[in-house]
């Protein structure tokens, strides 16, 4: 299987200041997986959030799949994720404090060819850390044009 699958949520590391990362499995459909490993998902509204004790992924836009019959699969719809009972806790408390949110930050293959997603615990900037994201970005580049010449 290629390993070759990144969708990331770039949006997320502009808005939050990641604390902890961790790996979850996500339950898809077969035409889910399909349009995912064609690249056709999209994570910029995409917010974790628990409903009972089980960590659900929203607003996870995977586009329908091209070769599929008329079974497709609900565009937007809640997708389960799959944690260790410990990280789901750890998570479920940190979670609930004034702040922290969970956010997915990327959605990838393991070698096995299975659908990972990468979720991070994470606090939101204020306006001001926006800025300082941007001019630190933009001096980032900078330097790496005066280096290039």
């Amino acid at each position: 299987m290629k390993n070759d699958i990144q969708i990331k949520n770039k949006r997320a590391y502009f808005d939050y200041h990641i604390i902890e990362k961790y790996n979850a499995g996500i339950a898809l459909l077969g035409t889910e997986i399909k349009a995912i490993r064609q690249g056709k998902a999209n994570m910029s509204d995409a917010f974790c959030m628990f409903i009972g004790n089980t960590l659900y992924v929203r607003n996870l836009h995977i586009s329908e799949y091209s070769h599929s019959s008329f079974h497709h699969h609900d565009i937007k719809r809640d997708r389960a994720l799959l944690l260790q009972k410990k990280e789901i806790k750890k998570l479920k408390v940190k979670g609930e404090e004034k702040g922290y949110t969970i956010v997915p930050l990327r959605i990838f293959t393991n070698e096995r060819g299975f659908a990972k997603i990468e979720i991070a615990l994470a606090q939101g900037k204020k306006e001001f850390d926006k800025r300082d994201s941007i001019k630190d970005r933009e001096s980032k580049r900078e330097m790496d044009r005066a280096m290039k010449f």
